[in-house]
């Protein structure tokens, strides 16, 4: 049964690469709700400043536009300089709406980072590297990468899920937009946010800080499940690697050279760390950290060069010969 809920839901996420939004106006969890609200509020207050201003420029270059005719066009105007009820204005009016909006900005903080935490919610590791996501899930046994799955949330029973973020290597910074704020990944420090979201489908999101030649290709799936789906998802990821009599060459070859030094395959030898776990490599929609649609052509030209999808990818050029670079994209084709 397990099998069969997963098999649909892979059919309908096939056809999902590039699909979904990352336009903050368009929230669905609590945190994006809360950030949504604060900038509907500062876009009011700065739009109305704009049109107050822009109306009294308006006004004074019309009012008093230059005229040949007017006998006092050489004169001087009138000088304010030193009045104090108009520099009492453009002062304390100023700091009122940056008191203001300090304080709205520090509930909407102060509200999301002391939520308490739900005795039945979700745990991830988040490890980020140049340039794709490590997802660990300590207490299901689940490691994967790049496509995060999650269950929704149900207001009722809220169930969210706490992702708990490091660094392998440099700064990066993990955004959805739709789902909450940015939360930098930081090497050596652990920082936590989480995640609610209220509607099952993709969310798509970005690193949001500059983390080398190829952050902008470093970018974020987060699968919102119904729970039924995420636990067909959960029984599929803790399945051990596919052993296909048909894939035995590719195996081999995978397993004799440098690829087993960076990746893993469960239930096999491979058990590098360096890169993404490929153990279901062939269930997800894309590789490259979100980049590339997961295809067999996409695929095999991506173990032969990264670099002509991802240049700057710290995986080096296999450099196949025909033959073996085949058998080792049929082999990965099969750890679904």
């Amino acid at each position: 049964m397990a099998l069969e809920v997963w098999s649909s839901i892979t059919t309908q996420a096939s056809s999902s690469f590039g699909s979904g939004s990352t336009s903050i106006f368009a929230p669905a969890g609590t945190p994006a709700h809360s950030i949504f609200g604060l900038s509907m509020l500062v876009l009011s207050i700065t739009a109305a400043i704009f049109l107050v201003v822009a109306g009294l420029l308006l006004y004074a270059l019309l009012r008093f536009r230059h005229r040949a005719a007017d006998a006092n066009a050489t004169q001087e105007p009138p000088q304010i300089y030193g009045s104090t009820q108009i520099e009492l204005s453009w002062t304390v009016i100023p700091i009122l709406i940056v008191v203001m909006l300090f304080l709205a900005t520090a509930r909407v903080i102060f509200s999301t980072q002391d939520a308490p935490k739900p005795a039945d919610a979700l745990d991830v590791t988040v490890i980020g590297h140049q340039f794709w996501w490590e997802y660990r899930y300590p207490a299901l046994g689940i490691v994967t990468a790049n496509e995060l799955h999650i269950p929704v949330s149900d207001p009722k029973h809220p169930t969210p899920t706490y992702l708990t973020m490091s660094s392998a290597d440099t700064d990066h910074s993990f955004w959805v937009p739709r789902l909450a704020g940015k939360t930098d990944v930081i090497p050596n420090r652990v920082n936590t946010m989480w995640l609610d979201p209220e509607a099952a489908g993709l969310y798509l999101g970005q690193c949001a800080q500059f983390c080398g030649t190829q952050h902008a290709k470093m970018l974020i799936r987060v699968y919102a499940d119904s729970p039924a789906e995420f636990a067909a998802w959960v029984a599929h990821q803790r399945q051990p690697a596919v052993d296909s009599d048909s894939a035995v060459e590719g195996r081999n070859v995978f397993q004799h050279t440098a690829c087993i030094s960076c990746h893993t395959v469960a239930g096999t030898v491979a058990t590098g760390r360096f890169g993404p776990d490929l153990t279901h490599v062939a269930s997800r929609d894309t590789i490259a950290s979100g980049s590339v649609p997961n295809t067999p052509a996409n695929l095999r030209a991506f173990v032969n060069d990264p670099a002509q999808f991802k240049p700057g990818s710290l995986m080096p050029a296999m450099h196949l010969n025909e033959h073996d670079l085949d058998a080792v994209t049929a082999y990965l084709a099969t750890l679904k």
